[in-house]
């Protein structure tokens, strides 16, 4: 709490005191970034990890850093890919001058220079292969799971206890030359031109991971616009420009010669847990971006207009906001009989939820969930809510659900609903007594429980929940991405937390990704959203919206859902 009072202290002294930045910052972009335990794509599971792999890494396909709503440009292909009719036939053409960076794996020349050698279409090959090596587990497997024709063999063959043989022919995957690639999946697949954008599916060497073993996500060879210069585990992180990198000579991201605003030569991610310390540095100039604004400093940043105080802006600070792809919810597990065979029950938890009141709390930053697929997804359902917040209306289902005035005419008691969560800090206590408040209104006495991270999510996984709080943040916007979150054979431990089963909303969502066209994919995404607003197998929350805080000697900076590499765009004087 201390450390919260000098935190304020400092953003009034700042802003009272602080004159505003003058003379050219220094060619480092200084942002934080929480613990990374490895910076090998296969293993880039949290947003962190995959920001540094996709500094050093390319994709096939990338975001365009500037285009809403989003859309995808070539990575390291030359062009969007050719698609066959039938929708299972990619076609991909490299983009020529894609080369890996120097180092030692390929060999050393003259006075032991590492050399260097061009991207392949077979380079790719092995990467796919690679991130379905059942020895290697990785977490993005399930981007290829089923879907390329003949990988789920060689996912299997992996699993013998000799070397995986990366020469085994896979049906769906084929470098004919150098310079193009072939994939064939086992059945259409909408969004599979998104995850090819996924770090997950960045492009790695065979060298490289023959010659570091299982350190290789120690020392990343890539063939993207910085290299790694430095890792000091726990305390930062260093990445350097590569300046024969391709895309700074033509593309979204080319530096032009003789224009004032050049990229970044040194990008700097220390590692600062608090919060309070973020700020301090931030307010400090020692970082350049502040992701996040705390809550308890909200006032002073934001006016009531949702801007940024004009005492901030004269000294140099922009604020930036957008609504994400990020979905926040009250998971019902539907196995627990109480909560899955009373559907009343669960559409008057819906509407005792006071979607007002969290608006209030969270002072403008989430917007209220009319369901599971937030905005600015293709697919989403705009309809209004079917179960929003209407308290007489809650009282009223639950009469009908067998539990006037929340008591169980059985016993005579108060219903008791136990809610887990998988932290106990100031905001997640706060507002979870939000939340029981709202219960109490209809009668339902809700006991919070507390957990470690850890703890909360295997307590999850094996079904011994009754309600938990939790989210989920897009991994690409397309609607089927929070759809499957739903879907029977994704229950826990899969995505499919709350354990829905629904055989009419399986075989929706496995029409929707076989449908021959858009708008019937998208018409069968919106009966899926219907289904799934009328069953209640969640309590809607919100859907969070993004603010972040730079410095305006920082050029081109905007607030991205999926922020990989965008640091090649940012520009300083």
């Amino acid at each position: 709490m201390r450390l919260r009072s000098l935190a304020r202290l400092c953003l009034l002294l700042f802003c009272a005191t602080v004159p505003p930045l003058r003379g050219a910052p220094p060619a480092t972009f200084r942002r934080t970034t929480e613990r990374v335990t490895s910076l090998d794509p296969a293993e880039a599971a949290s947003v962190y990890a995959a920001r540094g792999v996709a500094l050093i890494h390319e994709t096939l396909l990338e975001y365009d850093y500037q285009a809403r709503p989003y859309r995808l440009i070539p990575g390291l292909a030359a062009e969007l890919p050719q698609i066959s009719a039938d929708g299972l036939g990619y076609t991909f053409r490299l983009a020529p001058g894609a080369r890996f960076h120097p180092d030692p794996c390929f060999g050393t020349g003259p006075g032991g220079v590492p050399l260097s050698r061009g991207v392949t279409a077979g380079d790719i090959v092995f990467s796919l292969k690679r991130l379905a090596d059942a020895k290697l587990a990785s977490p993005g497997y399930w981007i290829l799971d089923g879907r390329i024709a003949g990988l789920d063999t060689f996912h299997e063959a992996s699993r013998a206890a000799v070397p995986t043989d990366y020469g085994l022919a896979v049906e769906g995957l084929a470098a004919p030359d150098d310079q193009t690639l072939h994939l064939r999946l086992t059945q259409p697949c909408p969004p599979f031109l998104w995850m090819l954008a996924m770090p997950y599916t960045a492009v790695v060497a065979p060298e490289a991971v023959a010659a570091y073993g299982r350190g290789f996500g120690d020392h990343p060879v890539g063939s993207g616009p910085y290299r790694l210069g430095e890792w000091r585990r726990n305390y930062r992180m260093v990445f350097e420009r590569v300046p024969g990198w391709r895309g700074w000579r033509e593309g979204p991201a080319a530096a032009r010669p003789g224009d004032p605003l050049q990229p970044y030569d040194r990008l700097l991610f220390p590692v600062m847990d608090d919060p309070s310390t973020q700020w301090l540095s931030f307010l400090a100039g020692e970082l350049d971006l502040q992701g996040e604004i705390a809550r308890d400093s909200w006032e002073l940043v934001v006016d009531p207009r949702g801007e940024l105080r004009a005492g901030l802006a004269a000294r140099g600070l922009a604020l930036s906001s957008m609504p994400t792809l990020e979905v926040a919810y009250i998971g019902i597990n539907m196995e627990v009989p109480l909560l899955g065979t009373n559907r009343l029950l669960r559409q008057a938890l819906n509407c005792a939820f006071d979607s007002t009141r969290w608006e209030q709390y969270y002072q403008g930053r989430v917007l209220t969930a009319n369901g599971a697929v937030p905005p600015g997804v293709a697919g989403r359902l705009e309809a209004p809510a079917p179960y929003a917040f209407d308290l007489d209306r809650a009282r009223r289902l639950m009469v009908r659900a067998g539990y006037p005035g929340g008591r169980d005419p059985a016993t005579g008691r108060r219903l008791r609903l136990v809610l887990d969560l998988g932290r106990a800090s100031q905001d997640v206590r706060e507002s979870t007594e939000l939340i029981v408040a709202f219960m109490s209104r209809i009668g339902i006495d809700l006991v919070p429980e507390y957990h470690n991270w850890p703890a909360f999510l295997a307590k999850v996984a094996q079904r011994r929940s009754q309600l938990f709080r939790i989210g989920w943040v897009g991994d690409y916007p397309d609607a089927e991405n929070f759809l499957q979150l739903f879907y029977g054979p994704n229950q826990s431990p899969g995505p499919n937390r709350c354990n829905y089963r629904n055989p009419v909303y399986d075989d929706h969502y496995r029409r929707a990704l076989a449908a021959a066209t858009t708008d019937e994919r998208l018409r069968l995404y919106g009966e899926l959203q219907a289904i799934i607003r009328e069953e209640c197998p969640w309590i809607f929350m919100s859907f969070a919206r993004a603010y972040s805080l730079h410095h305006r000697h920082v050029f081109g900076y905007q607030p991205h859902d999926f922020p990989y590499g965008m640091e090649k765009y940012l520009r300083h004087r």
